[in-house]
């Protein structure tokens, strides 16, 4: 899950099977007790035909857990990293860098970095392309040191500068609107 929508739909799949609940956050379901497995079969196939997956598993959990960490961090975090990334990754999950990053690249076949700029790549483009922010700002917001910094990795991941992404796809929003 990673938006209010997401948390709306799982909790209305829970009432729909009568499971009680504490709280539904982002990744997250508390339960009130324990649940059957029928519920727990119920509920599985409720949330695969909404999109998601009940996830069982310790070593999932931690590594979704993580992935909400990541997310929360380029999402809601406009404000400067009092500490280094590899540190707040290990205090938001509660566990060693190193570990984290073997079990992720296990479970994910990619290092903890490498799916961090990817995903930072995926929220510059839609920066670039659905807010109105310069790509100053956009390096502020994201970490990064400054636009040089920023250019060049999207530009190692993408195969374009941002610039150059940027005007491809309103070239692409203002085609349509002629016909």
């Amino acid at each position: 899950m990673v938006c209010n929508r997401c948390q709306t739909t799982v909790k209305s799949e829970l009432d729909k099977i009568g499971v009680q609940y504490d709280t539904v956050k982002i990744g997250e379901v508390n339960l009130k007790e324990d649940i059957t497995s029928e519920q727990r079969g119920l509920l599985s196939v409720a949330l695969l035909l909404d999109g998601f997956e009940l996830i069982d598993d310790q070593k999932n959990q931690l590594i979704e857990k993580l992935k909400k960490a990541i997310i929360d961090l380029e999402h809601y975090s406009d404000e400067d990293l009092k500490f280094n990334f590899t540190d707040y990754i290990s205090m938001i999950v509660n566990d060693n860098f190193i570990s984290l990053n073997k079990l992720f690249g296990e479970i994910e076949g990619i290092s903890i970095e490498k799916y961090l700029i990817k995903r930072k790549i995926e929220r510059i483009k839609e920066m670039l392309v659905y807010e109105d922010l310069t790509l100053d700002e956009i390096a502020h917001k994201m970490h990064y040191s400054n636009t040089i910094a920023l250019s060049a990795q999207f530009k190692r991941e993408t195969g374009l500068s941002p610039s150059h992404f940027k005007q491809l796809r309103q070239s692409r929003k203002i085609i349509p609107e002629l016909n």
